[in-house]
């Protein structure tokens, strides 16, 4: 989409002609479209801990349990999304973008305060591991 478009666009929205969602246009930041939240299986395992400490190790992933259970958190912007918080594909965006239901989002509470649990860097993480398992230190005895 190039700048000529997306002046149309707000001027679109601006006329009505494309409806935002009222709680959406309070967002200044797009957070919701500024990351992903990758639902994933509850790690139970040392192995499966030791799987999301490295991924917690990558820049932009950040791990969270909150009440609907465990999630990757990778912050990275969409790239439809334009100045102003406004997004480029509005009437053709993804169904899980249609799907999203912000009664409760990151405009509400930010995920790191709304989470049980939140790890941002690979320390936070093993600190953690440590404390949820004595042997944790055991585990490479798997692979030797």
């Amino acid at each position: 989409m190039n700048a000529k478009n997306s002046i149309k666009l707000v001027d679109a929205i601006r006329a009505g002609k494309i409806k935002v969602d009222e709680k959406c246009s309070r967002c200044k930041k797009s957070i919701c479209c500024n990351s992903i939240n990758q639902k994933i299986p509850a790690p139970k395992s040392r192995e499966d801990f030791d799987h999301l400490l490295w991924q917690v190790s990558h820049q932009n992933i950040n791990i969270f349990k909150d009440a609907d259970g465990w999630f990757l958190h990778i912050s990275t912007r969409c790239e439809h999304l334009l100045d102003g918080g406004i997004c480029g594909i509005y009437d053709t965006r993804p169904w899980v973008c249609r799907d999203y239901d912000n009664d409760f989002c990151e405009l509400d509470e930010s995920i790191e305060e709304a989470s049980e649990l939140f790890f941002s860097t690979h320390k936070m993480f093993e600190k953690y591991c440590r404390k949820r398992f004595k042997k944790w230190d055991k585990r490479f005895e798997l692979y030797e």
